[in-house]
C-alpha cells in the first residue's frame, strides 16, 4: 500500500510538472520579435568622400581626387536610429565592388566613417553606396581618382 501511495504521488507530481509547462503564457503573436523587427528608419543627414578624418570631421571633401591619394574616407552622419543598428558602407570601382564594411550605429545622431586604400592603377569612376540592415541604399556618393599629366620638363638648349 505504501508503495502504491508512493507511486501515485510521484505520477501527480510528474502530471503537475508535465501541466505547468502546458500553461505557461502564450506569446502574443503581434508582438514584434528579433527576427520580424523592422530595421529603424535612418536617414543621412550627411555624407561625403574625403580625404582624412580629424576629430570625427572630414577633411579634405571632394568628387575628385589624384591616385597618389593612397586612402580615401566616407564619412556618414545618420540620424534616426531609435535602437542600436548597423549601416554598411560598399565600394565601388566601376560597377565591381571592391569592399563592404558594416559599422555600428549606436543612438538617434550617429557619426561614422570608413576608409578605403586606393591604388595607383584604379584611376576612374567610383561611388560609395551607404545601406541598411534590410540593403536600402540611402546614399550614393559618386566620386573619381583622376589621372593627373606628368608635369612637363623644361627643355634647354646648348650653345
Amino acid at each position: 500500500m505504501k508503495k502504491l501511495f508512493v507511486v501515485c504521488g510521484a505520477l501527480c507530481l510528474l502530471l503537475g510538472v508535465l501541466d505547468v509547462g502546458a500553461q505557461q503564457p502564450a506569446t502574443d503573436p503581434a508582438a514584434p520579435t528579433v527576427e520580424s523587427r523592422k530595421a529603424p528608419f535612418l536617414e543621412v543627414k550627411f555624407a561625403a568622400i574625403c580625404e582624412g578624418v580629424v576629430d570625427r570631421e572630414p577633411v579634405g571633401v571632394s568628387t575628385s581626387f589624384s591616385p597618389e591619394i593612397e586612402t580615401l574616407f566616407c564619412c556618414t552622419r545618420v540620424e534616426g536610429a531609435d535602437v542600436p543598428t548597423q549601416i554598411t558602407h560598399v565600394w565601388y570601382y566601376g560597377a565591381t565592388e571592391r569592399a563592404r564594411v558594416t559599422l555600428a550605429i549606436g543612438s538617434s545622431n550617429w557619426r561614422t566613417y570608413s576608409s578605403k586604400r586606393i591604388q595607383p592603377h584604379e584611376i576612374g569612376r567610383w561611388h560609395v553606396d551607404v545601406v541598411d540592415t534590410e540593403g536600402n541604399v540611402l546614399v550614393s556618393l559618386p566620386f573619381e581618382i583622376v589621372a593627373t599629366s606628368a608635369p612637363a620638363r623644361q627643355q634647354t638648349t646648348s650653345q
